[in-house]
């Protein structure tokens, strides 16, 4: 079978994770590829690792650029402590003064508090610099590349770790609130209050799109090894209890050729794995693609693998 319903119009957000190892970077690249033949489409890493440029043999970088061979594709490898930097600059008075009138740290401890990372904020700050480029509408398509598993599920649950932190904020406002109007009657909104809503807007705005399985689809990647399945079965089983329903699954790295002994051994091997995937994830699509000769690297290799996924390409163009 070939991926399907992704040039829908109404679909946004497409989101590649997995197992580590298992060709997610690739799959994305190769997907984004196929879309920006007809639609303008941004290719985003949140990999700390960032191979996209690796794969791609183009250095990306936390800026968008064009992908060099291409007309619609662009890209950019999300650095998560640069956004945050960016934000708390961004939002500097905003933070000072809900610290300053919400505690009782003094200026020394209010700039070094400034200074420190939240845990679970890379997450935060990776898919709200997502949502801020969907928000901006420059593109048709956005392509996600995740980290590994976990961080891929860290990235789904960042809205929750985010509006847990509102909500705390908030508490610690609401006492500042009443002291102000104890004192003097009355409470005027300022402007840390609108920060904490526009925080508050961002949380639902990225908790609508994951949940939208018009606007958004999650693509798991595997291979024909246990780990890998055993991992993709605790990943969509994590995406369902957060309302995001996947698809199709990409099915990597499958044994074809039979014109060796080993070939033969190693397509033999994982016969057993591929009847699991086959039970185990009966509800999805899958698209098996074969294992490549060569690594892929570069617009010609991830051309075919291109064609693997969109257009169930012949499994003998790969043989040895």
């Amino acid at each position: 079978m070939a991926l399907t319903g992704l040039e829908n119009n109404d679909l946004k957000l497409i989101i590649f994770g997995g197992k580590g190892g298992v060709g997610k970077t690739s799959c994305a690249i190769a997907t984004a590829l196929a879309l920006s033949e007809n639609f303008k489409t941004l290719l985003i890493s949140t990999d700390p690792a960032h191979s996209v440029s690796d794969c791609l043999e183009q250095k990306i970088g936390f800026r968008v650029v064009k992908v060099d061979g291409t007309a619609n594709l662009f890209a950019i490898e999300v650095v998560a402590d640069e956004a945050l930097s960016g934000f708390i600059r961004e939002h500097q008075a905003e933070l000072k003064k809900l610290l300053e009138t919400s505690t009782n740290l003094d200026n020394d401890d209010i700039e070094e508090m400034m200074t420190l990372s939240i845990p679970g904020i890379d997450e935060v700050m990776s898919f709200k610099t997502i949502i801020d480029f969907m928000e901006e509408g420059q593109y048709d398509k956005y392509v996600v590349d995740t980290a590994p598993t976990g961080h891929a599920l860290r990235l789904i649950s960042s809205p929750r770790l985010l509006d847990e932190w509102i909500k705390v904020a908030a508490r610690m406002r609401w006492k500042y609130r009443y002291m102000i109007t104890s004192f003097s009657g009355s409470y005027q909104q300022d402007d840390v209050d609108v920060f904490l809503l526009g925080l508050k807007k961002t949380v639902k705005r990225i908790e609508t799109i994951l949940r939208d399985n018009n606007r958004c689809e999650f693509i798991p990647v595997c291979i024909p090894e246990a780990m890998a399945i055993l991992e993709t079965g605790r990943l969509l089983a994590e995406l369902g209890t957060s309302g995001i329903v996947s698809r199709q699954i990409i099915v990597n790295n499958v044994m074809t050729s039979q014109g060796c002994d080993f070939c033969m051994k190693r397509k033999n091997a994982q016969m057993p794995y591929l009847h699991d995937i086959s039970n185990k994830f009966e509800n999805l699509s899958r698209i098996e693609v074969p294992v490549f000769p060569e690594e892929i690297k570069g617009l010609d290799a991830l051309d075919k693998l291109r064609m693997c996924l969109f257009f169930n390409c012949q499994s003998k163009t790969f043989d040895n």
